[in-house]
């Protein structure tokens, strides 16, 4: 017997994800923020000695998203080992040029010394680790812990998208809705245009000879072709079909539901302008709504 067919989820572009880890000498926090973007972005902040970890952490990140703006942040706990603090020479002897400078040209006060050093870069924590071995193992452990946040970012991201989709289902059901009712009043719209027609040549013409029905009939199909909306509502009604088949697609779906809303904002966009019944253009502005509300939604898919 087949096993049925898993109902696929889309995955957010929003989430959160924190992994803890450290060795005897030091611990460390990872956290990674995702908001929505066109692409794949990363800012990561490293603390001072551990810009290494820039390039892996981007290749690896990249090896499991294709969407999504990161900041990567990662925070170190020092409490466990001694530290070592040494000052960096060439930033001090930059940072007394330019204050010795100032203090020419603006008659300052001289910097005094804890000014200086409480200065970014001036003073830095030295780890110490030497043994090239011990410095490569911490590097393989940082980088599986990254591992383990990007999984519970990518886990965070797929909660989000379950959400997600039922409220996607759930307007595309309100458009399927909107659209039949739209039909059904485009179909009505001859022989209404007909009937309001005929009350306004009575009363333009009061006892006068009647219009021919030829005439009549001219006029009526002149009118009902430029407000004839029957393209528009078809293509409106295979969009919400590719779109719910969009939805069972397992690969990133977010550019091309993007460009499927650009096509439904474009036909409801022209129901609306090619409508001359109120009724009809109730409806039209009702879906003209719900697109928009959809390509909200739409913005934080993968």
């Amino acid at each position: 017997m087949a096993k049925p067919q898993q109902k696929h989820c889309l995955a957010s572009m929003t989430a959160f994800a924190r992994q803890s880890g450290g060795d005897g000498a030091l611990g460390w926090t990872w956290e990674i923020k995702s908001v929505n973007a066109r692409g794949l972005e990363m800012r990561a902040r490293l603390p001072a000695g551990f810009e290494m970890l820039d390039a892996p952490l981007r290749g690896r990140i990249a090896k499991r998203l294709t969407r999504g703006s990161l900041q990567i942040n990662l925070t170190l706990d020092r409490s466990r080992a001694p530290q070592n603090v040494q000052l960096n020479q060439e930033v001090l002897a930059q940072v007394l040029a330019e204050a010795k400078r100032l203090e020419a040209e603006q008659e300052l006060k001289p910097a005094s010394a804890d000014g200086l050093l409480a200065i970014r870069g001036v003073v830095e924590v030295v780890e110490p680790i030497s043994d090239p071995a011990e410095m490569e193992a911490r590097e393989a452990q940082l980088l599986a812990d990254l591992e383990l946040a990007v999984t519970s970012l990518i886990a965070a991201r797929q909660d989000e998208g379950r959400h997600l989709q039922g409220v996607v289902e759930e307007l595309l059901s309100e458009m399927a809705a909107l659209t039949e009712q739209a039909t059904s009043l485009a179909a009505a719209q001859p022989a209404a245009i007909q009937e309001r027609l005929q009350r306004q040549l009575a009363e333009l013409l009061g006892g006068e000879k009647p219009v021919a029905p030829e005439r009549l009939a001219q006029e009526v199909a002149l009118l009902a072709t430029k407000g004839d909306v029957r393209e528009e509502l078809d293509r409106l009604a295979g969009h919400i079909i590719a779109a719910r088949e969009l939805l069972k697609d397992s690969a990133a779906i977010g550019r091309r539901f993007d460009f499927l809303c650009q096509e439904l904002n474009r036909e409801t966009n022209t129901l609306c302008s090619k409508s001359s019944d109120i009724e009809l253009t109730r409806v039209g502005l009702a879906l003209k709504a719900v697109v928009d509300r959809l390509r909200e939604q739409v913005q934080n898919i993968e």
